[in-house]
């Protein structure tokens, strides 16, 4: 057996083979071995074992990484990220310090509609511009996977080049790009007051218009763009449960799996909505109840929760991860980067954030990051666990134990960010390699 690259003598290595997705006791368990390595060939992993079984598959030609002293673990998956767009809103964080709300500053024409406006101004190469650096600055971080949502355009032409940005990114950054239509963001400047006449549009011409854009990307060889979602802010300020279920059921007669930013504000009873209608995620859920809870664990819905959001915007009250896990729902993570609330492209301060204010563990974090975020985006049998014929998306920390990932905050543990078999960033060589 050939091997291109084998990393060994790791003090763990974060497997999370087994369940998936993680849901209740198992969210904790991370499936570690220690003093061990693993092989890869051909941007996948061949195998997982004995430091001094696998050193003994290597020849003259296998690229070889001592992980002494640090662990191994899977690349991050980011459930959740508006990381393309134009422009920046640090005048509002300033506005929000002064104590405006994000509700004021959205119905005196800023907040989204203020990126809006950038994004429709910027040409396509301007906008796969401004976004690369932020793809960059995940993947030095970890992140290996993201879902990415439109969203920015709210016309069709726009959320087309989104769309076409997307697409570009996806596949000239290292980053596998998950794609979602997020037309239903907010209500556009064109349609103040005429919010079921923006649903029609959303409905008759943009969705069909994605359809048809998704079934040629279909085409590419990149196997997270055959992966595609529809999304719909439902909450106050935004698209009422009526008009939210219109949008999501007329997605899924075109074939888009679904997801929903629901309970952020306000409770309109999206989290029930997304498990009657089947979705692969409700996301924020700061207010859901344990009723609705339930009802997202019998639909297997993932709970993707965005701690960064709520320390972002300020505020302390953050969605209790523990109460999502205690009732059964699989939990994920995401960053939420955008310009707005949460301009963080670190995962690793993503789970910190989860440990200390959703009352995940470690462990739990770790999961909800990796595995559990690749079944939210329908992508667990490539991504988010270490076995072998799975994708080598791997990370190495210079930490001496998985904990550490929580425990500290605020610098970069990841030393190495391998990338379909290929070290894509290095702490000691940085990207582009």
């Amino acid at each position: 057996m050939t091997i291109d690259l084998l990393i060994h003598s790791a003090n763990q290595i974060l497997t999370l083979a087994g369940d998936v997705p993680r849901r209740g006791a198992t969210q904790d368990d991370l499936a570690i071995l220690r003093d061990s390595a693993i092989a890869i060939r051909d941007q996948h992993i061949v195998a997982i074992g004995d430091t001094l079984d696998l050193l003994a598959l290597a020849d003259v030609h296998t690229h070889i990484i001592d992980a002494r002293g640090k662990i191994v673990l899977p690349g991050f998956v980011d459930a959740h990220t508006h990381a393309v767009f134009a422009g920046d809103r640090a005048h509002e964080f300033e506005m929000r310090l002064h104590g405006a709300s994000y509700l004021e500053i959205q119905k005196a024409g800023g907040g989204i509609l203020s990126t809006v406006r950038a994004t429709r101004a910027a040409s396509l190469d301007d906008l796969i511009a401004q976004s690369r650096p932020r793809l960059d600055a995940m993947l030095a971080h970890g992140t290996t996977t993201a879902e990415v949502k439109t969203g920015y355009g709210l016309d069709t032409a726009t959320e087309l080049k989104m769309l076409d940005a997307i697409a570009a990114l996806d596949a000239t950054h290292p980053l596998d790009l998950v794609p979602t239509f997020l037309g239903a963001h907010i209500v556009p400047e064109e349609f103040k007051g005429r919010t079921d006449a923006y649903v029609d549009v959303i409905v008759n011409e943009m969705l069909p218009a994605i359809d048809e854009r998704r079934k040629t990307k279909d085409k590419r060889s990149s196997f997270v763009f055959r992966h595609f979602f529809c999304d719909v802010f439902c909450d106050e300020g935004a698209f009422t449960l009526e008009q939210t279920r219109r949008i999501l059921t007329r997605a899924r007669e075109l074939g888009l799996g679904l997801r929903v930013h629901a309970d952020e504000f306000a409770n309109l009873g999206a989290a029930t909505l997304a498990a009657e209608l089947g979705a692969a995620s409700a996301d924020h859920l700061m207010v859901t109840r344990r009723d609705e809870m339930r009802a997202m664990a019998k639909a297997n819905v993932t709970a993707v929760l965005l701690p960064g959001t709520t320390f972002g915007l300020g505020k302390t009250n953050f969605a209790d991860g523990r109460a999502f896990i205690e009732e059964n729902v699989p939990v994920a993570l995401g960053s939420d980067l955008n310009p707005g609330t949460c301009w963080c492209e670190s995962m690793p301060l993503v789970i910190a954030l989860a440990c200390r204010y959703a009352r995940l563990t470690p462990a739990q974090a770790i999961v909800a990051a990796t595995i559990n975020a690749a079944y939210s985006l329908g992508i667990a049998e490539h991504v988010g666990s270490l076995a072998p014929g799975k994708l080598a998306d791997l990370l190495i920390a210079d930490v001496p134990d998985y904990r550490h990932l929580a425990y500290r905050f605020g610098t970069n543990p990841i030393e190495t960010v391998i990338k379909r078999g290929k070290i894509v960033y290095s702490r000691h060589s940085p990207y582009p390699l």
